[in-house]
């Protein structure tokens, strides 16, 4: 089984190339990003053309998510949990579940997320990032208890580690690379799953990003912040893990490329 994770900037205005890219891979599920339209507004029928079962958490011109799968969907859930009774209902469409029941192995759960930006920091908006970790932090401890094969995957927002950044000194206080972050994304490393990239290369340069701005694509300036994090379970089945790279450098892409990991 291949789950990818593919941030596509605006599903409308990307669509050629995700459905390029969609024809040349054939993966059996993937999980999208900032898709930017609501529901009704998904191109559903170009994807279930193509045999895929489409489940989506839209928003209206920002975030949104969608998961489509070539196999069944079950227990399919909407955004993440709130860590207490008393906090306001998240509005922003950043989380997408299901567990997928392919015909010829057991089934795997796939959460797709889209993880804030958290800019400016500190501030409101980085006191939101910090908490929406925590509380996939919390699904994740949730799910581990299941003690079921889950691949945790999506735009994360976070840089990890100064390998995954052209130039760490000018990323030190982004709210993708403050010690803060880093320290919650090692808190949800660390409750035992395992960074599928780096389990295939484990310090290669393995770039999931480029700005649209400051030529940054030609110079290879840039960032890893694609993530597909897997159960214990999910890790026995690991077969392989890669970054599609070479979208990036087709005609109107997205300033994200799709990264991936092959069970079985």
């Amino acid at each position: 089984m291949k789950i990818a994770s593919f941030n596509v900037n605006s599903v409308k205005a990307h669509l050629p190339r995700v459905l390029e890219w969609f024809d040349n891979t054939k993966p059996d599920v993937v999980v999208l990003q900032e898709i930017k339209c609501i529901d009704e507004k998904f191109p559903l029928m170009e994807f279930e053309d193509r045999g895929y079962n489409v489940e989506v958490h839209g928003q209206k011109t920002y975030n949104g998510v969608a998961l489509l799968s070539k196999h069944p969907v079950d227990d399919v859930m909407r955004g993440l949990p709130l860590l207490n009774d008393g906090d306001e209902e998240d509005p922003q469409a950043r989380y997408i579940e299901a567990l997928i029941m392919p015909d010829d192995m057991e089934p795997v759960r796939v959460g797709g997320l889209y993880l804030p930006n958290g800019n400016p920091a500190p501030g409101p908006k980085y006191d939101y990032k910090l908490n929406w970790m925590k509380r996939l932090k919390a699904r994740a401890q949730t799910l581990l208890e299941y003690e079921e094969a889950f691949v945790l995957a999506g735009d994360y927002n976070v840089i990890p580690q100064a390998e995954d950044v052209h130039d760490p000194a000018a990323w030190a206080g982004d709210a993708l690379y403050r010690p803060e972050t880093h320290n919650l994304y090692r808190q949800i490393l660390n409750l035992g799953l395992t960074d599928a990239l780096r389990q295939q290369d484990p310090t290669g340069v393995l770039y999931t990003f480029w700005d649209y701005q400051r030529g940054s694509w030609p110079k290879d300036h840039g960032l890893r912040i694609d993530h597909l994090l897997m159960s214990p379970q999910a890790a026995d089945l690991f077969k392989g893990a890669g970054v599609d790279r070479a979208e990036r450098g087709k005609e109107k892409p997205s300033d994200h490329v799709p990264v991936w990991v092959e069970l079985g």
